[in-house]
C-alpha cells in the first residue's frame, strides 16, 4: 500500500493567478489551484478532508471550495465583519473564526451559529483545536491565550457567560501565532508573541512549562510530531530551532544564537509568517513576507526549494492529502448549507431555511371558533403588554437610549484599540 501523499498548500495576500495553490511536497510539482479572493493570515483550514476554506482578507465573507471543484467557488459563508482568523474542528462537525474581538462558533451539518464568545478585549489573532476536538485555543492582541473546553461552551446556561478553562496572561504583547500539540486535553500548546517570547504550555493543568526569550519578535511557532524540537520564525527573516528534550531544562531560558548556529535557519530576507514540519519531522515549511516559500532540511538547515510567490505569503503548511483531493471523481458527502450570521437566525434578519417539511398540526380544527381558554389567554397577553408599557414608559426613547450607549461603547473601544496599537508600535519600533 502506497504511503500517503504530503502537500504543500500556500497562499499570498495578492492572488493574482489563484487564492490557494497546493503542490506536492518532494517534488515542488504543482496539484492543484483554487481561485476566487485573498486569503488572510491564519485564514486557512480543511474542513472533513471535503471542503477548503479560506477567509477573505479585511472582508466579511469565507469561501468555501470543494476540493476537485478548484475552478468554481461553491459558496461564501458571510459574517458580521472581516474574518482574522479561522479554524475548524479535526472532526469535521464545527467552524470557528475570529470576527473583531468575538469567537464565532457554528455547527457544520445545520449552519447554525450556536454561540459567540466574548472575552477578548482586543482582535482574535489565531485559533486552534485540539486533535480531538474536545478544545479549542484562542490569542488575541490582548496578549491573552484562552483555552476553551468545546463541551462546556456548548452546553452553557444561555443566561450564563461562557468562561475559559483557562487564562494564560503572561506575554505582554500581541499573540502573532499558537501550535497545539497531539495528546487532546493532555496536549502542549506552543504560544508566539511580539514581546519577543515564546512559551509552552499544558492544557491539563494550565501550567507553564517553558519560557524562552529571542533577540527578535517571533511572529510564528510549530513542533515536530513527537514534539522533540521546536521551531520559532522571527520578525528578521530568521526561523530558531528548539530542542525541547535537551539537559537540564530551565523554565525559563534564553535562546543564544551565537553560542548555538547550527539551530539557526537562514535565507529569508523578510519576516517569516508560517511554519509547518513533515511527518517525519525532516523537512520544514517556512512562509515569508518576502513572497517565498522555503523547504528546509532539518538536519543539515540546508534549503531544499524556493517558490516563488506573487505576493507576503498568509498561510502555508504541509498536510497529508485528503482522498478528494486526488481523486477526480470525488464528491463531498454532503452540500454545505447556509451558515446563519446571528444566534436566533430569521429573528435577527437571516432569511428562513428552504428546503424543509412544514407540519401543520390539528387541521380538523381550521376554521373553529376560539375557545374560552383562547380568549381568555388573549386578553391575558393584552393586559400584559399594556402593563409593560405602562412600566417602561415610552419605547421610543429607550431605543434611542440605547443605541446612544452602543455608540459611545464602539468609540471607547476605538480609542482603546488606537491607544493599544500606538504603545505596541513604540515598543516593538527597532533600536535606531
Amino acid at each position: 500500500m502506497a504511503a500517503p501523499m504530503e502537500v504543500a498548500v500556500c497562499t499570498d495576500s495578492a492572488a493574482q493567478l489563484w487564492s490557494c495553490v497546493v503542490w506536492e511536497l518532494h517534488s515542488g510539482a504543482n496539484l492543484l489551484t483554487y481561485r476566487g479572493g485573498q486569503a488572510g493570515p491564519r485564514g486557512l483550514a480543511l474542513l472533513n478532508g471535503e471542503y477548503l476554506l479560506a477567509a477573505q482578507l479585511g472582508k466579511n465573507y469565507i469561501s468555501a471550495w470543494e476540493l476537485q471543484r478548484k475552478d468554481q467557488l461553491q459558496q461564501k459563508i458571510m459574517c458580521p465583519g472581516p474574518v482574522t482568523c479561522l479554524t475548524t474542528s479535526p472532526n469535521g462537525l464545527y467552524v470557528v473564526a475570529g470576527i473583531a474581538e468575538s469567537i464565532y462558533l457554528w455547527e457544520v451539518s445545520t449552519g447554525n451559529l450556536l454561540v459567540i464568545l466574548n472575552r477578548h478585549y482586543q482582535d482574535v489573532s489565531c485559533l486552534k483545536f485540539t486533535g480531538d476536538s474536545s478544545h479549542f485555543l484562542s490569542g488575541g492582541r490582548d496578549c491573552l491565550v484562552l483555552t476553551w473546553s468545546l463541551c462546556s461552551v456548548l452546553q452553557v446556561d444561555p443566561s450564563r457567560i461562557p468562561a475559559p478553562r483557562h487564562v494564560w496572561s503572561q506575554h505582554t504583547l500581541p499573540i502573532t501565532d499558537l501550535h497545539c500539540g497531539f495528546g487532546g486535553p493532555l496536549a502542549r500548546v506552543a504560544t508566539a508573541s511580539l514581546d519577543q517570547t515564546v512559551k509552552l504550555w499544558e492544557i491539563s493543568s494550565g501550567e507553564l512549562l517553558l519560557s524562552i526569550l529571542f533577540d527578535v519578535g517571533i511572529m510564528a511557532v510549530t513542533m515536530d510530531l513527537a514534539e522533540h524540537h521546536m521551531f520559532c520564525g522571527g520578525s528578521d527573516g530568521s526561523i530558531f530551532q528548539v530542542d525541547l528534550c535537551a539537559r537540564p531544562t530551565q523554565r525559563e531560558r534564553s535562546f543564544q544564537p551565537e553560542q548555538d548556529p547550527g539551530k539557526v535557519f537562514k535565507g529569508h530576507r523578510n519576516q517569516v509568517t508560517c511554519l509547518s514540519v513533515s511527518t517525519d519531522g525532516s523537512v520544514l515549511l517556512s512562509g515569508s513576507h518576502d513572497e517565498t516559500v522555503r523547504l528546509w532540511d532539518v538536519q543539515s538547515k540546508q534549503c531544499i526549494r524556493t517558490v516563488a510567490l506573487r505576493g507576503p505569503v498568509t498561510n502555508a503548511s504541509i498536510l497529508l492529502a485528503p482522498v478528494g483531493m486526488l481523486s477526480s471523481d470525488f464528491r463531498p458527502s454532503l452540500p454545505l448549507p447556509r451558515f446563519n450570521k446571528h444566534l436566533l437566525g430569521a429573528e435577527h434578519g437571516d432569511e428562513p431555511r428552504g428546503g424543509g417539511l412544514p407540519l401543520r398540526l390539528g387541521r380538523h380544527q381550521q376554521g373553529m371558533e376560539p375557545s374560552y381558554l383562547d380568549r381568555m389567554e388573549q386578553l391575558h397577553k393584552v393586559m400584559c403588554s399594556t402593563l409593560e408599557k405602562n412600566v417602561l414608559g415610552g419605547q421610543d426613547q429607550l431605543r434611542v437610549r440605547v443605541t446612544e450607549l452602543e455608540d459611545e461603547v464602539r468609540n471607547l473601544r476605538k480609542v482603546n484599540r488606537d491607544l493599544f496599537d500606538f504603545s505596541t508600535r513604540i515598543i516593538t519600533r527597532p533600536a535606531k
